[in-house]
């Protein structure tokens, strides 16, 4: 008899309670801190330029120290490693309401900590990544993934806007908010129990860092549903520009803002809590190429609108094709790797579409200073739709994923 696939069997696991408590309270920091830091540094600057410099201090270290965190998180204890990480954002936390609290109005300390906060994260992804699948059985696999997105997603919803209303009382109560709701994340990484895995004994040497790039260069389906999300991420991210959309074209305040920060996480969310409890079924690779399509698609509705509520609207559809095309990846990724391999591999994979973000971001905000903003949103979007087009034609291996069940190791 078949194990009922459903979000209430993940959710027995203690393990994955904590994970994703974990999860819920440190995206839900996370989140706040980005609104308040993107408002004050644009509030500071009046510059598109400076907000691009937002992502670029936190892709450097994340571009200088991912792949050599991914070797780390195979060879180390990964709990350990996300308690490290998670003690590191939640000192930066406080040193920003210690900038604040100094009446200092230079923009560099924040990019500086913006750094700190950059290299935490290259560390802390591939560790919790790689950590997810050795907390539930195999056969719940699938509705983990998919509820450890619709977390990250639920608080994308709710931390930019609690970030907005909070900022009202000023950005040290932001920053003060999001320091406790690290230590909770650090109260639950310290709960979680995992048995002993086998770890790879080795030294740290180029070869065993770029272990993770040579496995998924020899697996197409999986080098292609990187690059896919890669370059979608890199040319779409319309989220770098929503200040300026909120302030200059659409009218609105900070909690404005925070609300189109959430809007891609309503459709996410409510597609999320679809997948924990549904197969994608046949067809897998296809139904992936449609929801990047869609993603491009809603970029340029989103980037030629003036109405807020259409804004929301195309963020949100713009969010629910982004959750089938993260589904699938990490589905592909932790399905096909090995335990001992699944740092690097995870390494490799937040290196090239989580830092893409970052690297968006800047894009987004020189595109901006050069050519305008609503230009520039509407350029990434058609060039997510290219992207589309050459991926089909580069990555068959992909396009005719079927199954994500019926993909095991190698």
């Amino acid at each position: 008899m078949s194990i009922e696939q459903t979000p209430r069997n993940a959710l027995r696991v203690r393990n994955f309670q904590l994970f994703l408590a974990m999860r819920i309270a440190s995206s839900l920091a996370t989140q706040m801190q980005s609104v308040a830091i993107a408002w004050q540094v644009y509030d500071i600057t009046h510059s598109p330029l400076s907000l691009g410099l937002v992502g670029l201090a936190q892709f450097v270290p994340i571009f200088g120290f991912t792949l050599i965190a991914g070797h780390v998180a195979d060879k180390f204890d990964r709990r350990y490693i996300l308690f490290g990480a998670m003690s590191l954002q939640c000192l930066c936390s406080l040193l920003l309401l210690a900038f604040i609290l100094s009446g200092a109005r230079q923009v560099w300390p924040i990019y500086a900590l913006l750094v700190l906060l950059g290299t935490s994260r290259s560390f802390f992804s591939p560790a919790s990544q790689s950590l997810l699948p050795n907390l539930v059985p195999a056969e719940f696999l699938s509705s983990a993934f998919a509820l450890s997105s619709s977390a990250f997603q639920a608080m994308t919803i709710a931390g930019p806007a609690l970030g907005g209303i909070i900022y009202a009382l000023g950005p040290s109560a932001v920053y003060s908010s999001s320091a406790v709701l690290f230590l909770l994340s650090l109260t639950a990484i310290g709960g979680i129990r995992t048995p002993l895995k086998a770890r790879d004994s080795r030294g740290i040497s180029w070869e065993s860092v770029i272990a993770g790039i040579r496995f998924i260069w020899a697996r197409p389906s999986i080098l292609g549903s990187i690059s896919l999300d890669l370059f979608a991420v890199l040319f779409g991210g319309a989220t770098a520009l929503l200040p300026v959309y909120a302030r200059d074209i659409l009218g609105t305040g900070p909690f404005g803002l925070g609300l189109l920060r959430s809007a891609p996480a309503v459709g996410a969310v409510a597609v999320g809590l679809f997948l924990a409890q549904h197969s994608l079924g046949r067809r897998t690779g296809r139904t992936m190429f449609a929801a990047v399509a869609v993603f491009g698609i809603a970029t340029i509705v989103f980037g030629l609108s003036t109405q807020f509520y259409i804004s929301m609207a195309a963020l949100a559809i713009l969010g629910a094709a982004d959750m089938v095309s993260v589904f699938v990846r990490q589905n592909l990724i932790q399905r096909a790797t090995p335990d001992t391999m699944r740092g690097r591999v995870n390494a490799v994979n937040f290196l090239f579409v989580g830092a893409s973000n970052e690297l968006g971001e800047m894009e987004s905000g020189l595109t901006a200073a050069w050519i305008g903003s609503v230009e520039a949103v509407v350029a990434g979007g058609v060039a997510t739709l290219l992207v589309v087009l050459w991926g089909l034609w580069r990555f068959p291996a992909l396009r005719e994923t079927d199954r994500l069940e019926d993909i095991k190791p190698s």
